[in-house]
């Protein structure tokens, strides 16, 4: 018994200690160390610090990334410094620093901070941010010795700033890669400008590469592509403290950053988990192609990215260059002397303001007083509110004026009032003067004629409507009478033969006038290749109307000429096929002692044809088809051994979306052709039909028939194809045939390895239709190794209770097999 006191003091001593290497799992300090290969992580898991090689560098740095999501790292360390060899470590220093040591204990980058401190610990918050501090003090943002988020590398975090700390005399903005492959600082950086109003600018260099324009609390920095948003919040704070940047998602567990890349683009992404891992969506990238960058257009000038020419002068300037429909130009002024008498301001609307160049700012002034002030300066050039939230202050721009444009559609600007002479006003006043009178004497006569032929209208549709009810009652009566003429007053089983036979034609005017002209509230859904709608006849009785698409067009796929209704009978009129079907050609048939003999040119003709017609129905159609009985005898071959993909007695049509699968009560089809789902579960996809494409192109390569047994290990062709390929003897599989022919060993390889790809029991493994014709067109494209197919192992499908009589039979019955299809 006192073996159990001890066991649970034991354990309790286990559960304390694996407590404590958890708490200190976001944690280094002076006794610990974190080698290459070992990570920090943050107490929530939300993100890692360890060693890592940006792509397709060999070198090693120390940065922190967000755990769930790959290839995001935000800060690195030693972004001038990199490691050579994977012997680095990290700890903290006695004095509080962190340091990352080579093999030999050289420093390769430290914090370098400057204090006494007893018990230093470095932390990686939940935030992202690495702080030291003092661990015998409360753990706040006062007491952190060093922080990453005072020296953000390319990437802006929620809740870390960007501007300037005052007090420290700190300025933290961000620094691009080189490349991706490297994170040392590259030509650009974003950092906030302060001139007379604070801006958020990129340079290239020193360069002014692109800037926004002045602060609104609603869209944050007003720039091209600066928009009202419902996702996260923007904060501009200026004091005698600091002058900062930050945002902060409405949403908190929000994954959100704001990068500067190594080509200048900034890019704010948010990223949002799916049913695949998480993904990346970018909200807005900047600059544009033309308006975001710095001054493009020119002195003068304003920016229309939604429109062409680009550029064009602003009011009171004049071209003085040719216009160029996406290239700077050159305005110049539309009169010579300023201050003339009369001169006024007109306002230009939801705009981005152009650059703080010659500025003035006055606080208390309202906006009248502002457009005074400006009238009275004759060098002023425009005015707006220096405060855009509020409305109030007053900002006014002298000499040039660069880098306005207008924000893209639905994108928010700000207003700014530009001066320009009396005669530009006077010429829109004399335009909507003329808009004004002009206006009425259009629109009386256009809304006189549109009356006019509107009640022109109504009267056709009362014509018409008399009309048709005229000729489906005519129709109606025309089938009575044939019914009666053709087949008496009969009793009996006379009667039912009757109505069995009986079919009447109606014209076309009488089925649109029993649908409504086939209106969207008659319309029941979509069936097998066209929509059906409820119609009702005069005689009050319900239909149901069907009315065929013809939109089914593909040089792989059997023409539809026409039909024939008539007596009982249900014909369709195909185009003929002199060459019959494929099983012809490669299993015989029963007077022919041997198959017909198909070259290797000719099989590979036929695969391609194959896929490039399901390819069509798959993805190309109007509507999205899944044939659900392709096999051998329904590929019929023209004159010229091209095949056709025929009867689509069972195929199934879904709407033009992204619909890809259904699934049926009873499965349908031939059994050695169907999908393992389809035939065990009645569901079937677009990957249905690439696993009987897979068959057939066994079946085409080899010459065999896939119900056959051909060996005692192997219970059909899938079973025979995947034993000879694990065994590397895929030349036994090929038909004779074929082998006389000069092919390429390669290519024949990866025609087999196509294959067994498509007929993967799984469904999600099967590639798609494009993926197979993208695959056999390029040669290039390496090729995943093949699972084992379904239908392996097991009883024969051949001999099994589930197959139909037909599958026994070396081809098909009929040249052409078309299923019987019945009304439902």
């Amino acid at each position: 018994m006192a073996i159990l006191p001890c066991f649970s003091i034991f354990c309790s001593l286990i559960l304390l200690l694996s407590m404590k290497v958890l708490l200190a799992a976001d944690t280094v300090t002076p006794a610990s160390f974190i080698r290459d290969g070992e990570k920090l992580v943050s107490f929530s898991q939300r993100f890692e610090l360890g060693f890592f090689s940006p792509g397709k560098s060999k070198s090693r740095y120390l940065g922190i990334w967000f755990r769930q999501v790959s290839d995001t790292v935000v800060w690195v360390a030693n972004r001038d410094r990199p490691i050579s060899d994977h012997n680095a470590v990290l700890t903290v220093s006695n004095n509080g620093n962190l340091v990352l040591l080579n093999q030999k204990n050289g420093t390769i980058w430290s914090t370098n901070v400057f204090s006494e401190v007893k018990n230093p610990v470095a932390q990686l918050r939940d935030d992202g941010n690495l702080v030291i501090r003092d661990n015998s003090s409360a753990n706040t943002t006062e007491s952190y010795l060093w922080q990453s988020f005072d020296y953000p590398t390319d990437t802006l975090l929620q809740d870390m700033k960007m501007g300037w700390d005052l007090k420290n005399r700190l300025e933290r903005y961000l620094s691009s890669w080189q490349s991706d492959d490297d994170p040392s600082p590259g030509k650009f950086t974003s950092r906030l400008e302060i001139q007379v109003l604070t801006k958020m600018c990129t340079f290239n260099g020193s360069v002014k590469f692109t800037c926004s324009g002045q602060w609104n609390d609603q869209a944050g920095f007003v720039s091209a592509i600066s928009y009202t948003n419902f996702l996260y919040k923007q904060f501009l704070v200026e004091n005698q403290d600091e002058i900062s940047y930050w945002y902060e998602p409405y949403n908190r567990p929000s994954i959100m950053t704001l990068k500067l890349n190594p080509s200048g683009l900034l890019t704010r992404q948010i990223c949002n988990e799916n049913s695949n891992g998480w993904d990346w969506d970018v909200l807005f990238s900047f600059p544009d192609e033309y308006c975001g960058k710095y001054g493009y257009c020119g002195a003068n000038t304003i920016c229309s990215p939604d429109q062409k020419p680009v550029c064009e002068c602003l009011e009171g300037f004049k071209l003085k260059s040719k216009v160029n429909q996406t290239g700077p130009i050159k305005c110049e002024r539309s009169h010579s002397s300023e201050c003339i008498r009369g001169e006024q301001f007109i306002k230009l609307d939801n705009i981005r303001a152009p650059d703080f160049i010659e500025v003035s700012l006055n606080q208390s002034m309202n906006l009248q007083q502002c457009a005074a002030e400006c009238l009275k300066n004759c060098s002023c050039r425009a005015y707006a509110n220096s405060n855009v939230t509020e409305g109030s202050g007053c900002l006014m721009w002298f000499g040039d004026l660069l880098d306005a444009s207008w924000p893209r559609r639905n994108f928010t600007g700000q207003s700014v009032y530009l001066r320009v002479p009396a005669s530009e006003t006077g010429k829109r006043k004399l335009l909507w003067i003329l808009v004004i009178l002009v206006l009425p004497l259009v629109l009386l006569p256009s809304f006189y004629i549109f009356c006019r032929r509107r009640r022109s209208c109504k009267e056709k549709e009362t014509e018409n409507m008399e009309t048709n009810q005229d000729l489906l009652a005519f129709d109606i009566n025309m089938g009575i009478t044939t019914r009666a003429n053709e087949f008496g007053e009969a009793n009996g089983d006379g009667k039912d033969k009757g109505r069995d036979s009986w079919l009447p034609l109606f014209s076309l005017a009488s089925v649109a006038a029993a649908t409504e002209n086939f209106s969207m509230q008659c319309k029941l859904g979509e069936g097998g290749f066209g929509s059906v709608y409820k119609g009702r006849l005069l005689n009050g009785q319900e239909v149901a109307v069907k009315r065929l698409s013809t939109k089914l067009q593909h040089r792989n796929l059997v023409r539809l000429l026409g039909c024939c209704v008539e007596h009982g009978e249900k014909i369709l009129i195909l185009e003929y096929m002199p060459n019959k079907s494929l099983d012809v050609f490669l299993f015989g048939i029963s007077n022919q002692k041997a198959p017909l003999r198909l070259g290797w040119q000719a099989r590979v003709r036929i695969i391609e044809g194959i896929a490039q017609g399901l390819l069509y129905l798959h993805q190309y159609s109007r509507f999205r088809i899944i044939h659900r009985d392709l096999k051998d005898s329904n590929v019929l071959l023209d004159r010229d051994i091209n095949p056709k993909i025929s009867d689509f007695g069972l195929a199934r049509m879904f709407g033009g979306g992204d619909e890809l699968q259904g699934n049926t009560k009873q499965s349908v089809g031939t059994y050695g052709y169907m999908s393992p789902e389809y035939a065990l579960d009645g569901l079937f996809s677009i990957k249905s039909d690439v696993f009987s494409f897979g068959i057939l192109m066994l079946e085409t390569l080899s010459g065999k028939k896939n119900t056959g047994v051909y060996n005692a290990d192997s219970f059909n062709l899938l079973g025979y194809a995947w034993d000879l390929w694990k065994d590397d003897k895929f030349h036994e599989l090929i038909d004779p045939v074929i082998l006389q022919d000069e092919i390429s060993l390669p290519m024949l390889v990866r025609y087999i390895n196509v294959a067994l790809l498509c007929v993967q029991e799984n469904a999600a493994d099967r590639p798609t239709m494009s993926d197979i014709v993208s695959i056999i067109n390029n040669e290039l494209l390496e090729l995943p190794s093949p699972k084992e197919p379904a239908f392996t192992k097991g009883i024969n499908v051949k001999n099994s209770s589930h197959s139909n009589s037909g599958v026994s039979k070396l081809c098909s019955v009929n040249d052409v097999t078309v299923s019987l299809v019945y009304p439902r």
